[in-house]
Formats: structure tokens, C-alpha cells, sequence
């Protein structure tokens, strides 16, 4: 009776397994998915599926977020701080969603388990940020003082109709991709264990590579955002911790291996 090939564990790998970066939530992929349009919208069906495992703690953690935030703002140069913390706080929303995506219980202390997992590079991604969003307000300073150099009058604070318009579209041309490097950069530096500004390249090049979904994607939550204000803004309780989650479903059909 002939038998099948036998397991030898001293056995050399037939794949070169160094090539294979896992994390917490599987392995990466050599690069980011390019995904159908279409994921768009599953991307928010699954961060809603993540929030009914485990609505209350959700919630808790959502409001416990905003009441952080809120008081944070109002302390001089400690609400820098804000920009600083709030990648350590998705952090902890990844692990959390992460622990549901295994069956686990999502507890309200993953709203401050960014703390004790790779604490001082989430903290660097949001120094990037607040530098990159620094950077973008000294350009666009520059150039209104230019514009009001020339002795142009009228339209909006002294420019003209034109030039302040000219100026929102050079911010807002600056900010789309800051935030497209700044988006997945907790998840990935959470679960993935890339280094802060890896991790900005990364999600920049993953958004990027994905554009249309991702078009998809914002137009759909920016309607459920204005939906959600309709009841005296009661809605956001589910709308943003929904939108957390979805980050997290997005990076698993981007990032990982399928």
C-alpha cells in the first residue's frame, strides 16, 4: 500500500516565506489591492456589520472620544495635543475592531489600547500630519499675502472673488492627499507594525491605486453624515463609529492578502 508524502518539519520551505509580511490581521500583500468601485459601498455595509457586534461599547467609546477632544480644544497648546492623540485613539479602535473580526469581545479599554501598542509611532503620524497641515496653512498664507500685495480690493477679507476661490482650491488640493497618507496610517502601524511614515506612504499609495472606490466611498458617507444630523445630530452616535470600523474593513480588502 503506497502512502502520501510525509510532513518533514526540518524540511527546507518551498516558499520564500521572507517575503511574506504578516501582521495581527493575516499578511500584507506585496501591495496595496486594486479593488472594484463598488467596495466602496462595502466598505460602509462592513463597518456597519463590525458596530452591530457591539453597539453600546461603541457608542460609549465614540462619546468618550468627543468629550476627550472637545476638552483638549480648549487648553492652551495642550489641544496641539489633539492632532498628536488622536492617531493613538484609532489605534485603538483598529485592535478593537480587530478583536471582533476574531470573535472576540470588544472591550471599551481598546479606545485606549493604542497606548501600550506601538504608542510612539502612532503618536509620530499625527506630528506628520499636524506638520503637513502647518505647511499647508503657511503656503496658503503666503499667498494671500501675496494676492493682497498687488493692491486687488474687493471679495473676501480684502481678495477678490477669484483669488480667495483660487486659494481654497490650492488648500484643499494640499489637504486631499495629506489625508489620503494619514487614513489607513494608524491601522497600518497598529496591526501591521510599519513605521510611521512607511505606513503614511502606504496608505497614501493605497488610496491612490484606489481612487474610485475611494470617491465612492466619501461621496456616500458625506450623505449619511448629513443624514445622521437630521435627528438633532443623535444620528452621528452610529455614523462615527461606523465610519471607524470601515476604515478597518477598507484596509482589510486593500492591505491584506485575499
Amino acid at each position: 500500500m503506497s502512502q502520501g508524502p510525509q510532513y518533514n518539519p526540518f524540511a527546507v520551505p518551498s516558499t520564500h516565506v521572507e517575503d511574506v509580511h504578516f501582521t495581527k490581521s493575516g499578511a500584507l500583500a506585496a501591495e496595496p489591492n486594486r479593488v472594484a468601485a463598488g467596495n466602496g459601498k462595502a466598505w460602509i455595509a462592513g463597518g456597519w456589520e463590525i458596530f452591530k457586534r457591539a453597539p453600546g461599547v461603541w457608542i460609549g467609546m465614540y462619546v468618550a472620544l468627543l468629550v476627550l477632544s472637545v476638552a483638549l480644544s480648549f487648553v492652551p497648546i495642550v489641544n496641539l495635543a489633539v492632532n498628536v492623540l488622536y492617531p493613538i485613539f484609532m489605534g485603538g479602535l483598529a485592535l478593537g475592531c480587530k478583536a471582533l473580526d476574531d470573535g472576540e469581545e470588544l472591550q471599551f479599554s481598546h479606545l485606549f489600547a493604542g497606548f501600550q501598542t506601538n504608542a510612539g509611532q502612532l503618536a509620530l503620524v499625527g506630528v506628520l500630519y499636524l506638520v503637513g497641515m502647518v505647511l499647508i496653512g503657511i503656503v496658503v498664507g503666503v499667498l494671500a499675502v501675496l494676492l493682497v500685495g498687488t493692491g486687488m480690493q474687493g471679495g473676501m477679507g480684502g481678495l477678490p472673488f477669484l483669488g480667495t476661490a483660487l486659494l481654497v482650491l490650492i488648500g484643499a488640493a494640499a489637504a486631499i492627499p495629506l489625508a489620503m497618507a494619514f487614513w489607513f496610517a494608524p491601522t497600518l502601524v497598529v496591526l501591521g507594525g510599519i513605521p510611521a511614515w512607511d505606513a503614511m506612504k502606504l496608505s497614501f499609495s493605497g488610496s491612490l491605486r484606489n481612487i474610485v472606490p475611494f470617491l465612492v466611498y466619501g461621496l456616500l458617507l458625506m450623505l449619511l453624515g448629513v443624514i445622521a444630523l437630521i435627528p438633532l445630530g443623535l444620528g452621528l452616535l452610529v455614523f462615527g463609529p461606523v465610519v471607524f470600523a470601515s476604515i478597518y474593513a477598507a484596509y482589510r480588502d486593500i492591505y491584506l492578502e485575499p
